[in-house]
């Protein structure tokens, strides 16, 4: 599978600010020891697999996925063999009693690097896994941040969301809330941050999903009014990477708009995936036609096809990764941005968010409602629509 020739580039984003800084990369990395926090999610993977093949001191990677670390150990092995520095894996939840304890047994690290999230915006149609967000995305970062401050750690990276700029959904909102806690610690250890475009084919996402349909013999669903900007696997490893070594305090990286990176819509990809399985898309009327024909039409080198439009809650019509307030460097780097932060911490509303939180969670009864009412006072121009749909219910 070509993904650069799917998402409409013929080549890699970074390769120029890449080979520019490979050997103080190198340098760097293989003088430090590294701790990666949600390491076996797809940019969790990538990036530990950056880290790994620049040679580390020390190299341990936590997720809360114990087959998606079978599979990153077994990739890397593949791919890169072993090196002379600590590489261990544990499967380990970041919430959890076990982890406090293999942080308080070492926890000693140059670098910790946090991805763990919850990505997904179908993950706000219901309170109850909408808490579960705010606690991964906004306190395990916030956790995970005292902790690395005191463990004497230099520097403490942390992924965010283009949707974090103006957010629409809950998921860039929890982001843009985790970005206000970052800014408080910020004065206590150096944080850089990164928000980046949709990562063709991760776990879980659409495109992921094109490869389960064809596995599984079912059809491809689209929407066709929705266009996104993509980045590889290895582009979201290597865009973490640079902002880890080389973000100053409060920095956020993002990948350049340019001609190499450029809106496509799904519908669009999924068309083009289609041709290099060597199928010819068949578009149909609604679901039921498409469950239907995939009885018959692959046999004939066709794949049922449903592209439709978006109604679901937390959509957003355009992606961004600043806004008209933020000062950028566009300079330093020939495709990577960044952005510069002054320090601003809003400690009345961080505050409050801390104890609105608590009261909820002691109470154990609280309402999405109430979490949205929340999320509007730490963000007043919060552009959150509630449609009353979402992604579940569609096929």
């Amino acid at each position: 599978m070509n993904i650069l020739s799917l998402i409409g580039r013929n080549q890699e984003l970074f390769r120029t600010d890449i080979n520019l800084y490979e050997n103080e990369l190198r340098n760097k990395v293989g003088s430090s020891s590294f701790l990666v926090l949600g390491g076996a999610g797809s940019i969790g993977q990538a990036v530990t697999q950056e880290i790994f093949k620049r040679n580390p001191k020390k190299l341990h990677v936590v997720d809360i996925s114990e087959n998606n670390m079978v599979e990153l150990v077994r990739d890397i092995r593949s791919s890169y063999g072993y090196i002379d520095g600590d590489f261990k894996t544990f499967a380990l939840d970041i919430g959890s009693l076990e982890y406090e304890t293999f942080i308080k047994a070492d926890g000693k690290y140059d670098y910790v690097l946090n991805l763990s999230a919850l990505k997904h915006v179908r993950s706000e149609k219901d309170p109850f896994t909408l808490m579960r967000m705010i606690d991964v995305n906004v306190f395990n970062t916030d956790k995970t941040l005292v902790q690395s401050i005191e463990k004497g750690s230099k520097k403490y990276f942390c992924v965010s969301t283009d949707k974090a700029a103006n957010p629409v959904n809950m998921m860039g909102a929890s982001k843009r809330i985790m970005e206000m806690f970052l800014m408080r610690r910020s004065k206590d250890i150096e944080i850089s941050t990164a928000r980046f475009a949709n990562v063709a084919f991760s776990d879980g996402s659409l495109l992921h999903g094109f490869n389960q349909r064809i596995q599984k013999r079912q059809p491809i669903v689209a929407p066709n009014d929705v266009k996104r900007y993509f980045v590889t696997p290895q582009e979201s490893g290597e865009l973490c990477l640079m902002s880890c070594i080389f973000g100053e305090n409060r920095d956020v990286f993002f990948p350049k708009l340019s001609e190499s990176l450029h809106l496509i819509s799904f519908a669009d990809i999924a068309v083009k995936y289609l041709e290099q399985l060597g199928f010819e898309p068949y578009l149909c009327q609604d679901e039921d036609e498409a469950r239907e024909l995939m009885k018959t039409l692959p046999d004939q080198k066709k794949w049922p096809c449903y592209f439709t439009g978006s109604d679901t809650t937390g959509e957003k019509d355009f992606e961004e990764f600043f806004t008209d307030s933020e000062v950028l460097d566009l300079d330093k780097f020939q495709n990577l941005g960044v952005i510069k932060n002054e320090l601003n911490v809003e400690n009345n509303k961080l505050q409050l968010f801390e104890d609105q939180i608590a009261d909820f969670r002691n109470s154990k009864n609280w309402s999405k409602e109430e979490i949205v009412a929340l999320f509007h006072k730490m963000i007043p121009d919060f552009g959150h629509k509630e449609t009353g749909k979402y992604l579940d219910s569609k096929m």
